[in-house]
């Protein structure tokens, strides 16, 4: 009896030993989920712009808000150059002369897909180009930069970049006129002027001015502002009636030209300009002729951030 149970003893010290030398189970690794399948809006590739030669200079800062590189651009008349605000953009792109008489052959030489004109300056010839490439003729007198805008986002497909690039331009536009009213007072009136070599002019309601001040930032135009000729931008003044306007605030432009810059100091020394409202209160902001002048998307936008600046401080 002794003997068996002696063996017994053995066999279950044998099997505990053998238990303990078996490996502890080991919980599995959390293995990392499997990637998201790319959505259908990721898989489809962005969309190519097409060769656009662009026969306005507004139309090609219209196309460069979207992010689209004309291959041909023509420059501005005064300056025979790219605009300074947007030259760093136009390095890869090609002069094509000025709008009044554009470089045909140089356009020819691009083999655009599709040019892009103004009708005030094509008028009814655009036959011309259309022996080039298909052509886009707008109308910059109706709508704004934002029907122009999106007119264009549609004809490249960037119907989105366009409606987030003036969803922006709105906010920051609220903004802007919140620290205007600020500094000049919620009914103040202005007025916008141009400093030549040889003339003063006064910018009316329409654009290239018009729009942004007395739209988009709701300032009042100074009285007489309305008057101005709504066929044109600017009506010639004399330095004479600048008192007539009124005005709490007057936007001055000097043109980059010499003799500008000798007029400007002349009006300045002149009483008539020393007894003014506003360079009395200290209310005169001058602004460069570019982008102030570009009515395009990018040039509203940019003199839209040169106000901010101005009236931040």
């Amino acid at each position: 009896m002794k003997k068996t149970l002696m063996i017994l003893l053995s066999a279950v010290s044998m099997i505990t030993v053998s238990a303990c030398a078996q490996p502890t189970p080991q919980t599995a690794a959390p293995q990392p989920a499997p990637a998201a399948a790319p959505s259908a809006a990721n898989d489809k590739p962005a969309a190519k712009a097409p060769r656009i030669a662009s026969v306005s200079i507004h139309l090609t800062n219209d196309l460069l808000a979207l992010g689209i590189t004309p291959v041909g651009s023509v420059i501005g008349g005064d300056l025979k150059a790219f605009l300074p605000h947007v030259a760093d953009r136009l390095k890869d792109t090609k002069p094509l002369g000025v709008v009044t008489e554009p470089d045909m052959e140089a356009i020819l030489s691009l083999k655009p897909d599709v040019i892009y004109l103004d009708k005030q300056y094509a008028g009814k010839d655009i036959s011309k180009y259309e022996k080039i490439a298909p052509s886009v003729v707008f109308d910059l007198d109706e709508g704004t930069w934002r029907d122009h805008l999106k007119k264009i986002g549609k004809l490249v497909d960037r119907d989105k970049e366009a409606e987030t690039f003036i969803k922006d331009y709105e906010a920051q536009k609220e903004r802007v006129k919140g620290l205007i009213n600020t500094k000049l007072g919620k009914d103040a009136t202005v007025m916008a002027v141009r400093v030549t070599a040889k003339e003063l002019r006064l910018f009316g309601t329409r654009r290239p001015m018009g729009p942004l001040l007395y739209e988009d930032l709701g300032l009042k135009p100074a009285k007489g502002v309305e008057k101005v000729s709504k066929d044109k931008a600017f009506d010639v003044i004399s330095q004479e009636v600048l008192p007539d306007y009124d005005a709490d605030a007057i936007f001055v432009i000097v043109n980059r030209e010499d003799g500008a810059e000798k007029l400007y100091k002349q009006i300045e020394s002149n009483p008539i300009w020393q007894g003014l409202k506003a360079v009395k209160s200290q209310h005169v902001y001058l602004i460069p002729d570019q982008p102030w002048l570009d009515y395009s998307a990018l040039g509203t936008k940019m003199a839209l951030d040169d106000a901010e600046k101005k009236f931040a401080k």
